[in-house]
């Protein structure tokens, strides 16, 4: 090899055109709202940290903070396992706090039990599933 750059170039010494597909571009701003269940669960594992350093939960919950971080950065690059992985996250959520409203009857926890819902069924929609990797 003479170490020259190769070139397509056919019998009549004109170079070819290559066409190169690119895969159609997957933008997060197209779903605004999975960008923010990934800001919420960001906000929910640092409430746990907090909550770990400050002694109010157990140093087990540490997991779910960690969980909570992989989900959200994989629901920012639009991983179908991300989707996965926040889909149960949130209904767990959702179960969890509206079981503590039952009990309790705290507003609070029914509004986070909602709010949970609501991702959960933003989420379970064909157009969100149809736009992850």
């Amino acid at each position: 090899m003479t170490g020259e750059p190769q070139t397509n170039e056919p019998q009549n010494g004109q170079p070819t055109k290559q066409t190169i597909q690119v895969p159609p571009r997957r933008d997060l701003m197209a779903l605004p709202a999975l960008a923010a269940i990934g800001l919420y669960l960001l906000v929910l594992a640092a409430v746990i940290v907090l909550g770990v350093v400050g002694g109010h939960y157990p140093v087990l919950f540490l997991l779910l903070s960690v969980a909570f971080v992989t989900a959200s950065a994989g629901l920012f690059f639009l991983f179908r396992w991300a989707w996965a992985l926040t889909l149960s996250a949130v209904f767990l959520l959702a179960s969890y706090y509206l079981w503590i409203f039952s009990h309790t009857h705290l507003p609070q926890q029914l509004v986070q039990g909602l709010l949970n819902l609501v991702f959960f069924l933003y989420m379970i929609r064909p157009e969100v599933r149809s736009k992850l990797r």
